[in-house]
């Protein structure tokens, strides 16, 4: 079966203060399908600008990204329009109700509205947001507006979901409670997820495979196959033993770039 997401030789580089800096080199790595694959790395390292890339947003300098999803026949090149992307900022629109907000991405492709909000109400009732379609963003906890996030990336009906750090800005309590909600979402719809993170204990509980990265230019280091049963606590030994091997490599990775 061919992968959901391959990257090949990814390279990238920006201006800054009149230089050229870089911050990709030479990056590969896959997703299969329906996988939970966490890109994890110091920050800095280039994780979101792999985000960007596979999005559609920015442009490699070199390299290839292709997507093959369940409804397209064989792979093309990833782009806007083939991938659903959350951010860490939640980016809800101020003037639209969690409903409005929850149906942009089904709107945008066309869907009418009425169907859209239809859609969007099952879904936000089974996220625990019930009785909310008409609030705004401004009266909703931090992690109330990452659920309507997560239920617009969802209803954007793409098989491969690409997060960037979506619950770093949020406390320990919610953001373990968005994490159940992620690995649900992910059961339930059969989607396959490219996470970003830099925090090692959410990247060993939640993933498939980890993929850790070198610091700038980015790069990968190592990648890790977790084959600890679900669910996962942050007491079981596989985790912990895991994760104490992960920071070990981080460790030894920023010790070597700070030399």
């Amino acid at each position: 079966m061919p992968a959901a997401l391959e990257i090949r030789g990814l390279r990238k580089r920006f201006r800054h203060d009149g230089e050229w800096l870089d911050v990709l080199a030479g990056v590969s790595l896959d997703v299969g399908p329906r996988e939970f694959v966490t890109l994890l790395g110091p920050s800095g390292c280039g994780k979101s600008t792999i985000c960007n890339i596979v999005a559609g947003l920015v442009r490699p300098d070199a390299g290839t990204v292709m997507v093959s999803t369940d409804d397209a026949a064989g792979a093309s090149p990833a782009g806007a329009g083939r991938v659903a992307y959350m951010q860490q900022k939640d980016l809800l629109l101020p003037w639209r109700t969690v409903l409005d907000n929850a149906i942009l991405g089904l709107e945008i492709q066309g869907t009418p509205r009425t169907a859209a909000r239809d859609e969007a109400r099952v879904m936000l009732r089974r996220f625990g947001l019930e009785g909310f379609e008409r609030a705004y963003p401004a009266t909703l906890s931090g992690g109330m507006r990452q659920r309507v996030a997560l239920v617009r990336t969802l209803l954007c009906r793409r098989d491969l979901l690409v997060l960037d750090e979506p619950f770093g800005a949020l406390d320990a309590m919610t953001r373990a409670a968005m994490q159940g909600y992620l690995l649900r979402l992910r059961e339930e719809f059969g989607r396959t997820v490219l996470f970003i993170t830099h925090d090692v204990e959410e990247a060993v509980l939640l993933s498939d495979r980890i993929y850790v990265m070198a610091a700038r230019p980015g790069r990968i280091r190592a990648e890790h196959r977790l084959d600890l049963p679900r669910p996962r606590h942050a007491t079981d030994a596989g985790v912990v033993a895991e994760k104490a091997a992960i920071l070990e490599l981080l460790h030894a990775e920023m010790a070597e770039a700070f030399a």
